[in-house]
């Protein structure tokens, strides 16, 4: 424990730094998880510490990670009375978002020749990690390869979600929040949350409704689309 005391400093500081320029220099692209991964990452190549040491080291921040979820209740509670009187449409948004997330990942997939393995490993990409990591398993996938894609997945919305959606003159925050957290998860609805409150609890609805669908649909739809496309 001793050589790797400080990737928890690190971690923190390299990512307040990141935070700080992000805020200085609006460009979409400084996104502060984008920053620190590549600034940390190659750190670790050139140190040749191995990822799981580096984790031991800073596992604290992952510990906070479930009470930093719990946390995202509260604005949501505030919008209580919204869901409520749009339950319908908010279902029916994410059960189409989380079936065209399904649907379109796993056919390109299948089109450009992936195998059932790799097309199961890629389906769930729209979730957050641990059910994605799940659904995967259950399908035959490789769950390591789909966390790696919900990584993937939660940055590009994360930094360029909210770009396309000004592109496309999106300006309700319901709206914008239940298609952050459909395509891009938790990461999607950190950066939601940055920007607004009521955007940020919109979000985290949309990641646990698109959670349960996935999970729901994904043995339903997989062997489906094998048939179809397989």
């Amino acid at each position: 424990m001793s050589d790797i005391w400080w990737s928890l400093p690190l971690t923190v500081a390299v990512f307040f730094a990141a935070r700080r320029l992000a805020a200085k220099v609006k460009i979409s692209l400084l996104n502060p998880l984008l920053i620190s991964m590549a600034v940390i990452i190659p750190l670790l190549l050139l140190l040749n510490l191995p990822y799981a040491r580096y984790f031991q080291g800073s596992a604290m921040l992952n510990q906070l990670l479930q009470p930093a979820v719990v946390a995202l209740a509260l604005p949501l509670y505030e919008q209580m009375h919204q869901i409520r009187a749009r339950w319908k449409s908010i279902i029916g948004v994410c059960f189409i978002g989380s079936l065209t997330a399904m649907v379109s990942g796993t056919a390109i997939a299948l089109w450009m020749g992936a195998t059932p393995q790799i097309a199961a490993t890629i389906l769930p990409k729209s979730v957050t990690t641990p059910i994605a990591m799940a659904v995967s398993a259950t399908l035959g996938g490789v769950p390591a390869i789909s966390a790696i894609c919900v990584l993937i997945a939660g940055v590009l919305g994360a930094v360029f979600g909210h770009m396309l959606l000004n592109l496309l003159k999106i300006r309700a925050r319901a709206a914008r929040g239940l298609a952050i957290g459909n395509a891009s998860h938790a990461l999607g609805t950190a950066r939601c949350a940055e920007i607004d409150l009521q955007e940020g609890a919109w979000s985290s609805l949309a990641l646990v409704l698109c959670g349960i669908i996935t999970s729901l649909l994904a043995p339903f739809v997989f062997p489906l689309l094998l048939q179809l496309l397989g």
